[in-house]
């Protein structure tokens, strides 16, 4: 009798421990579950990839991510270096081009058997590219240019179809300025100077590129920068910065976009086509019918074009476990090649792809559509801000163009200083 109870017993405690355990391997935190750390830079698109990535979740059981975003007015660069030094190295990042790729090269897995890498519009990838090796794929295609308030040049009765070379865009701006009064506006412009990204990467790009035939790679690789177009860098400068709010030097992006530009007070920002939801976010209406976008004029070059490029790429770390490197890649790949991905990049993302297999007549804003009729018809210009020398654009020539505006350096200085800042990264 003994015997049989102790039995029973025991199948009991069996029964138990079976249960216990089927529970475990049911439950989110098993050993089974695939946890992605996705550390990105894009904040004007947060709130929808977390969304999406809620629904990718729910799709995908046993597979958790992780999202921390790194940009606006903080240096996603640095950060990402912290991130990696902290020892809690993410899944997913981002890289920039050639140099980052130089940078982080050990990192950095090989994404040539995606979807993604298969799909990528040709000449997306060249930046990435290493002994065969696709080490990035493509967030989107961006641009930027002078995004300007229609209904503030209407009333000022200016055509912005007749702005097609700096003389031009000058005559258009001293027009605003002698009516602001009567426009309700603080200034033609909001220059963010406080933003070295803005003008030590997106301006400067504008003036830099063609010294360089538009090519990332041979700014790569480029020993030294002659600023072949720097007299025509420096009075797109001087416009804006004498036209703008002030002090220019401690405006920053939030500053410009949000309560300057989106309110109305200003009539032109310097911007691309990223800023539309932060616009939509005030004024839906602003946003969806009374924006377009002008191109920014290199005098001696084109004068009628926009920089058009991809801004970002994203990385996989093929340091970590392999089943997290390969449901890194199958994310990557439902996100730009799955009927719902694609859905959400082109309607809540709100990006120009970089991909084949997309509608592009649902591309829904409107600056993003000029920037794709601005691609069509030729009008752009190279996107070779990420073949600069490491931190060389922010830290030494948007540094430099403070102190030009805060009348701390002159041009020729910002040049020289510039110059050799690039030669010795080159040694």
């Amino acid at each position: 009798m003994r015997g049989k109870k102790l039995a029973a017993l025991i199948f009991s405690l069996i029964l138990l421990l079976s249960v216990a355990l089927a529970g475990c391997s049911s439950n989110g935190g098993s050993k089974d579950e695939v946890t992605i750390d996705v550390f990105q830079f894009k904040v004007e698109f947060k709130k929808q990839f977390e969304d999406l990535v809620k629904k990718y979740e729910k799709e995908h059981p046993g597979v958790k991510i992780i999202i921390t975003t790194v940009g606006g007015g903080q240096d996603y660069g640095v950060a990402l270096k912290s991130k990696f030094a902290s020892g809690k190295q993410p899944a997913i990042f981002n890289v920039g081009g050639p140099q980052d790729v130089a940078d982080w090269e050990a990192k950095l897995a090989d994404l040539s058997d995606t979807k993604a890498a298969k799909n990528a519009l040709d000449g997306t990838l060249e930046g990435v590219k290493k002994d065969n090796q696709v080490l990035g794929v493509p967030y989107n295609q961006e641009g930027y240019g002078l995004i300007y308030n229609k209904e503030i040049f209407e009333k000022a009765g200016i055509k912005p179809e007749e702005i097609k070379d700096f003389n031009s865009l000058q005559a258009a701006v001293e027009k605003l300025d002698s009516k602001k009064d009567e426009l309700g506006i603080k200034a033609v412009f909001a220059l963010p100077g406080k933003e070295t990204w803005v003008t030590g990467l997106h301006l400067s790009n504008a003036f830099i590129a063609p010294e360089f035939d538009n090519n990332v790679l041979n700014a790569f690789n480029a020993k030294k920068v002659d600023f072949k177009y720097g007299d025509a860098m420096k009075n797109f400068l001087d416009l804006q910065n004498k036209y703008s709010v002030q002090p220019t030097v401690s405006l920053d992006y939030s500053q410009q976009v949000e309560e300057l530009f989106s309110t109305g007070k200003v009539a032109m920002i310097e911007q691309g086509n990223w800023v539309y939801s932060s616009i939509a976010g005030i004024d839906q209406d602003l946003a969806d019918n009374k924006i377009g976008l002008l191109p920014i004029p290199v005098q001696g070059y084109k004068e009628n074009a926009v920089p058009v490029g991809i801004p970002m790429y994203w990385a996989v770390n093929k340091t970590l476990d392999k089943k997290v490197v390969a449901e890194s890649k199958k994310f990557l790949d439902w996100l730009y090649t799955s009927d719902e991905g694609k859905k959400a990049v082109l309607e809540d993302f709100k990006f120009i792809p970089a991909y084949q297999g997309y509608d592009l007549d649902k591309i829904s804003d409107p600056i993003s559509k000029e920037i794709y009729k601005y691609a069509q018809d030729g009008n752009t210009i190279g996107w070779v801000f990420m073949g600069y020398p490491s931190g060389w654009g922010q830290d030494k020539l948007g540094a430099d163009i403070q102190k030009y505006l805060s009348g701390k350096a002159s041009w020729d200085e910002v040049v020289k200083d510039s110059q050799k800042a690039w030669e010795d990264a080159r040694k």
